[in-house]
């Protein structure tokens, strides 16, 4: 259960990232032409960032944005493209001690001042990417979609 619930959350924070950099709107703006050829189903799909086999690269690119990482596959079929998108978390790694902080109190019994060290912890997040969707492109049209399956 507690997976689940950390999988959707990285989903939502990772789809919140994604919009804050560009927007579904912005980019159909960028390329209103392609926008404008497509059929209602088509818009609607892509507006809700859904892709689907046959769609092109400017397709894809309306509705997921810029990939993170673009990949050359040279087989003996041919020349493939592929786009990866990823989602980047700051993955919790614990609490560590990184030294100690030092407590002055007077004593009243002892009429002094006395020093107490105490631990001090701070809590340490580790940067983590993880492949979200790939999309691979040959002759120009989405030809197989992979994505993480949680």
């Amino acid at each position: 259960m507690n997976h689940r619930l950390l999988s959707t959350f990285m989903l939502a924070a990772s789809l919140g990232f994604l919009a804050g950099c560009q927007s579904v709107d912005d980019r159909i703006k960028q390329k209103p032409d392609v926008f404008a050829k497509l059929d209602a189903a088509t818009q609607d799909k892509i507006k809700q960032g859904i892709v689907d086999l046959g769609y092109t690269q400017d397709m894809v690119y309306l509705a997921l944005g810029k990939p993170d990482e673009k990949r050359q596959a040279v087989r003996t079929e041919g020349t493939s493209v592929v786009w990866i998108y990823n989602t980047y978390y700051d993955r919790y790694d614990g609490t560590n001690m990184v030294g100690y902080y030092r407590r002055i109190y007077y004593d009243p019994y002892l009429r002094s001042y006395r020093v107490f060290y105490n631990p001090a912890y701070i809590e340490t997040y580790r940067p983590e990417k993880e492949e979200r969707i790939r999309v691979t492109f040959r002759d120009g049209k989405a030809t197989v979609i992979e994505q993480s399956k949680d």
